[in-house]
């Protein structure tokens, strides 16, 4: 059964209709609901905001990392393990083709049904999925074959075990050794894209968002905490935080958006995924065209272009100093006069 968000209530009432003008063969009123039903969903969905943008990223019904495997890839193998404790369910790895090119893929994997998503850790790898990453993308690179990374986690695992095989420094190596992997790499934030977690699966020539998810450094509800203490004021949180694919791009912190249909992923998956897969095909012909040492070097200047930041020390000394003359000028005048008052 289809979930239906608070802002989709209409969608879901028109669709109701039209379920049950199908059971009546009453094709007429079939028709005008279908004409309602998009003028309903131009209406909804042109006008998100980005809290709703953030209820879609995390949509239960939206396209993990494996249904998006599943429906761009052929002739796939799964690869396990980081060959130093385990395999985490929560990063996945498949070598295989997306048209006619041969990719390893690696996704980050949240899980369906209790089951399932407590085998996946709800989709928040711990240091051995990292290595798993790293290893799998090594891999690649020996054997010349590009990458491509499909985010999606609420953030890297926190628990002491994690801690204890030293999470951090699994994190920080994989943003060392992919920044400088010497093979065409593709990352997209398919859904929810948390903080170093999805950063360790993220570095790439180019850096993609699907159009309803979202890329932050905490999530909101981690901000409202901290800034308010209050759960009431997320949605605050997530308009200042600016996490969408729009505010992310206008950041130059992203390189596309990939298009999804309007009433979203969850709705229409096989579209979306041959959405995804034309512009996997067309960005690594474009980065296939590029010489190693040239690859390499634009994505150094990428990355360290990311950011800005205003000086104003400068201004500020100049300032100072403009106001220091006045001040010594008047200090002089002022001894001046003194001394000749004296003198008299």
């Amino acid at each position: 059964m289809a979930l239906y968000l608070d802002f989709e209530e209409k969608l879901k009432n028109i669709q109701d209709s039209i379920l049950s003008a199908k059971l009546r063969n009453d094709l007429p009123a079939v028709e005008i609901l279908h004409s309602e039903l998009t003028k309903e969903v131009q209406k909804v969905f042109s006008s998100l905001t980005p809290y709703q943008k953030l209820q879609l990223a995390r949509h239960s019904d939206r396209p993990y990392a494996m249904d998006y495997i599943r429906l761009i890839m052929n002739n796939s193998h799964e690869l396990h393990g980081d060959r130093h404790f385990g395999d985490d369910k929560s990063i996945v790895g498949f070598i295989g083709y997306i048209g006619e090119h041969k990719f390893m893929v690696i996704g980050e994997q949240k899980g369906r049904g209790t089951k399932n998503k407590i085998m996946r850790n709800f989709g928040m790898p711990h240091p051995e999925g990292y290595r798993k990453a790293l290893r799998l993308s090594k891999m690649a690179e020996k054997f010349n074959i590009p990458v491509l990374y499909l985010v999606d986690t609420p953030g890297a695992y926190p628990g002491l075990g994690a801690e204890e095989r030293n999470q951090s420094e699994a994190i920080a190596r994989n943003l060392l050794e992919l920044s400088r992997l010497k093979v065409p790499t593709i990352a997209v934030v398919i859904g929810e894209g948390g903080s170093g977690g999805a950063l360790a699966v993220g570095v790439a020539d180019r850096l993609a968002m699907m159009r309803y998810s979202v890329f932050s450094v905490i999530s909101p509800e981690g901000c409202a905490a901290i800034l308010w203490n209050d759960p009431a004021m997320v949605e605050t949180a997530t308009q200042a935080l600016k996490i969408t694919a729009e505010d992310l791009l206008e950041l130059k912190l992203i390189d596309d958006i990939i298009e999804e249909p309007m009433i979203g992923a969850h709705r229409e998956r096989e579209a979306t995924a041959e959405i995804l897969k034309n512009y996997v095909v067309e960005k690594y012909k474009e980065l296939s065209s590029i010489s190693i040492n040239e690859l390499l070097e634009n994505r150094y200047t990428k990355l360290i272009s990311m950011g800005s930041f205003e000086d104003s020390f400068d201004a500020k000394l100049h300032d100072i100093a403009i106001a220091t003359s006045s001040q010594q000028k008047e200090e002089i005048e002022i001894i001046k006069i003194t001394g000749e008052e004296e003198s008299l």
